[in-house]
């Protein structure tokens, strides 16, 4: 029997991933140094408006290239890096499934505005009760409010919600308000979580 009223799981780095040689490649192609492309478009100043829904993606895409340069070349790796293929794991998928079966699950995740249109293409548009993203709602992770708000949507209160997430200090937030959190490196962290593995 699951141990928590409600499952809130992170989207990218837990139930989605990208194709970071595809990343490393890009960066190769164009001669910058590795990490370069990830920290020019993950920089605070560059994605906060982004998933804040303060700027849809095409325009977080424009944002990339002019801090790349803004010249042509500039546009054409904000472009790749745009396309980057990603990937569901099943197995974590699998697990959630399994889980839904007793819980409500619900996807918080920092997005931009393409999140629905990504969620179409993956096959995971019903996969989920509910998706709580953070430029639907105006608040990201770590921001309390985005997690009162993910606990509201499941019919739970936070101190009976499982949270998931690849960032420590997401994690840590939703531990602050009363949560259980599980720091995700691995499958097994939450199959161990979810008392299923």
């Amino acid at each position: 029997m699951i141990p928590y009223d409600a499952i809130l799981c992170d989207f990218d780095g837990v139930l989605r991933h990208h194709d970071l040689s595809v990343q490393a490649d890009i960066e190769r192609r164009y001669g910058m140094a590795s990490g370069t492309l990830l920290g020019v478009a993950l920089a605070p100043e560059v994605v906060t408006p982004a998933i804040l829904g303060r700027i849809t993606e095409e325009e977080w895409r424009a944002a990339i290239a002019e801090a790349l340069g803004g010249d042509e070349r500039a546009r054409r790796i904000a472009a790749e890096f745009a396309e980057v293929p990603s990937w569901i794991d099943e197995e974590v998928r699998s697990l959630l499934a399994k889980a839904q079966e007793h819980v409500p699950i619900v996807l918080v995740t920092n997005a931009t505005t393409k999140l629905e249109e990504d969620l179409e293409r993956l096959g995971l548009a019903y996969f989920a009760d509910a998706v709580v993203s953070s430029a639907r709602v105006g608040v990201a992770k770590p921001d309390r409010r985005i997690f009162e708000i993910a606990a509201k949507e499941a019919g739970a209160a936070p101190e009976r919600c499982l949270f998931v997430d690849d960032s420590p200090a997401n994690v840590e937030a939703a531990r602050a308000l009363g949560m259980t959190g599980v720091h995700f490196t691995s499958v097994a962290d939450l199959a161990t979580a979810l008392r299923l593995g």
